[in-house]
């Protein structure tokens, strides 16, 4: 709030850039866990299919929309803040992917990496839409936390295999998320995350 006067456009380019290289090197690390190359192919290309036919990315980006008009139109900027700061924190891969990773291993580096990347956007939104943006902390912790928790109850139905397969599949969706920060290519990411279960689904067929 104390830089509601504004940062210089240079900074939130580098800090970005900076964030996206982190989150690269994440993305590369989960990906090597992978034991079966292929099932990370076969996940993600039929995946990429049955996300696009659903359109996922489309419905998550409508229903921000809305949400942001409904809000925002009641609340003012105090609205507008939390939705939007809501709608980057939770709806991505990143949020799903490093919750999932936390409760089926214990290893929360995606969600340190993602609590990083979310508190330096958080000054800059803040800088702009005002102090609404801190008020998505709440849905933050109940989104992630819930998805935490359901992962950890589904770790005793999950073989090692399966988790190399979730953490290697995982990974290659990290990596695509550290070239959309970097502005690389631009990637419908939402699309891409019926991959994670069927990773699970192709290592119980067994057929690999």
């Amino acid at each position: 709030m104390l830089l509601r006067m504004g940062i210089a456009e240079r900074y939130k380019e580098i800090i970005m850039q900076a964030m996206g290289l982190s989150v690269l090197l994440i993305g590369i690390k989960m990906a090597l866990a992978s034991q079966n190359g292929l099932i990370v192919v076969l996940s993600l290309a039929v995946g990429a299919m049955l996300g696009e036919a659903m359109d996922l990315e489309g419905h998550l980006n409508r229903f921000g929309m809305l949400l942001t008009r409904l809000v925002g139109t009641r609340f003012g900027d105090a609205g507008k803040g939390f939705v939007t700061a809501t709608l980057v924190y939770c709806i991505g891969a990143m949020a799903i992917v490093g919750s999932i990773q936390e409760g089926l291993t214990g290893d929360a580096s995606i969600i340190y990496a993602k609590s990083l990347i979310d508190g330096t956007v958080s000054v800059i939104f803040s800088a702009s839409m005002g102090i609404g943006v801190m008020l998505a902390a709440v849905p933050v912790f109940l989104y992630q936390g819930s998805i935490t928790l359901a992962a950890g109850v589904l770790q005793n139905f999950l073989t090692d295999p399966m988790m190399a397969e979730i953490n290697g599949t995982g990974g290659v969706l990290i990596i695509a998320i550290s070239l959309s920060m970097l502005k690389l290519v631009k990637i419908r990411l939402a699309n891409l995350l019926p991959s994670l279960p069927l990773a699970v689904f192709l290592v119980w067929l067994g057929w690999f």
